[in-house]
């Protein structure tokens, strides 16, 4: 009897050792990596972004963040949600990788680069909208240079 219960126990540790790496391989499936190798490890939120940022034209930072549109046209960049309904433009360091272009919108993002703050003329406001998608009417009320935060991602994770 006790043999059988030995056997039964180590049967079930085996199994327990494949199991394991493939309910791993499985979540580990639901994440997609763009760009540089990241982990999603010591990420802040974009309130912590946005607190620091108060301080600094720029920094270095990976950040967790909501997935709001990308680029329609080749993924190029992607804009996510910041603190008190703001977004943050998020492109691609040296156009060196793309995000998809349909399917991000509400997607859990961790992203890894430079976040600084610039101001974005009326030219490139309008190319982003039309980019996105908008209307020519839409894109005709664009009259003003923004200040805002963009973001450089060297490396980006998103949840499916």
């Amino acid at each position: 009897m006790s043999h059988l219960l030995a056997s039964l126990a180590t049967s079930a540790f085996a199994l327990a050792l494949v199991i394991s790496p493939l309910t791993l391989a499985a979540q580990d499936k639901n994440v997609k990596s763009y760009g540089a190798a990241i982990t999603p490890d010591g990420a802040i939120n974009t309130a912590n972004l946005a607190k620091a940022m108060s301080q600094t034209d720029s920094m270095a930072v990976k950040l967790e963040c909501e997935i709001i549109t990308s680029c329609t046209k080749k993924g190029c960049w992607m804009t996510v949600q910041m603190p008190e309904g703001k977004e943050m433009m998020v492109r691609f360091k040296d156009y060196g990788f793309f995000v998809p272009t349909k399917g991000l919108e509400g997607k859990h993002a961790v992203l890894q680069g430079y976040a600084t703050k610039e101001i974005v003329d009326v030219a490139t406001l309008r190319h982003y909208a039309e980019d996105a998608g908008k209307s020519k009417e839409e894109i005709a009320k664009i009259t003003e240079p923004e200040h805002s935060l963009m973001f450089l991602a060297d490396g980006v994770l998103i949840t499916f």
